[in-house]
């Protein structure tokens, strides 16, 4: 017997989908600004499904994306035949953008989306896509600014789909991003007001692959110049703050170019480095 309640959440999940696949179903053709995320894969995959090759994924490269993150988005791609195009971005050209004030990922978005225009109109496309969905309507997300200055469509967020339920839509239809950690850009684990530099990004996902290769599964390499803050999933904090590990991550980190080697107390959590900005300034940056 079914749980009470489960029909209606399945006849909703249901609907949203249908509306989504609508919405897609009335554009002539869109290219989706693809990170290989959990919701920007399940937005391409839609895509695909319903526009066939009047769709195509784009994926921004540069120093802010982890080279495992580059795999498996080209991964998935190739796994589903979705096209895929591969194009560079010029952030780190954008004195704005090094700064690295509150309006980061403002910077970051404009870039992306203006050169995602200039492919949609050399290639003919129509319109432009991104993996925007309900929930990221109520959180400090500078690039939907961006978004909005460029005219990019939110499908998903049209479509009334949460995160839960895009996770719950990408498990149904077997994609194994369904339960994908979030991993926003590797920029973001600097704290704000220290320039971004290749050095820092290139010492923070070093710091982040020895992690995961130390079986931690959900970590985060916070760059505070001379001090590493290290933040580490609660469920397996005894085992990071465990007395064999520390000789174990001092050396990893030092290595790396930092002098001081922390853990946090708290553990992983999402935007930790956006706490300690003035809200003023957070509603600058929206």
């Amino acid at each position: 017997m079914s749980a009470p309640g489960a029909h209606s959440l399945s006849t909703d999940l249901d609907r949203k989908e249908h509306a989504l696949r609508a919405r897609l179903a009335s554009l002539e053709s869109v290219l989706v600004a693809y990170s290989g995320g959990t919701d920007s894969a399940f937005l391409a995959w839609a895509a695909h499904e319903v526009l066939g090759e009047r769709m195509l994924a784009v994926l921004a490269d540069s120093p802010s994306l982890p080279r495992r993150e580059l795999e498996m988005a080209i991964e998935f791609a190739d796994q589903w035949r979705i096209p895929l195009k591969v194009i560079a971005t010029q952030e780190m050209d954008r004195p704005e953008y090094i700064r690295n004030d509150a309006a980061r990922c403002f910077h970051c978005k404009d870039e992306l989306f203006t050169v995602i225009e200039r492919e949609r109109d050399q290639l003919g496309f129509q319109h432009i896509a991104y993996g925007k969905n309900l929930d990221d309507e109520g959180d400090f997300r500078p690039g939907q600014r961006a978004a909005a200055q460029h005219r990019v469509l939110s499908p998903l967020a049209d479509a009334g789909l949460t995160k839960q339920e895009i996770r719950s839509l990408s498990e149904r239809a077997g994609l194994k991003v369904w339960n994908k950690p979030a991993s926003a850009c590797l920029s973001s684990r600097i704290e704000y007001g220290r320039a971004v530099s290749r050095e820092a990004l290139a010492a923070i996902e070093a710091g982040e692959d020895a992690l995961r290769d130390l079986g931690f599964k959900q970590a985060r390499v916070r760059h505070h110049g001379e001090i590493v803050r290290i933040e580490i999933a609660r469920d397996e904090l005894d085992r990071a703050f465990s007395p064999e590990m520390a000789p174990i991550l001092v050396p990893i980190f030092k290595k790396l170019g930092f002098k001081y080697v922390t853990l946090d107390c708290e553990g992983y959590r999402s935007g930790s480095m956006n706490a300690v900005l003035p809200i003023e300034q957070i509603r600058t940056a929206k």
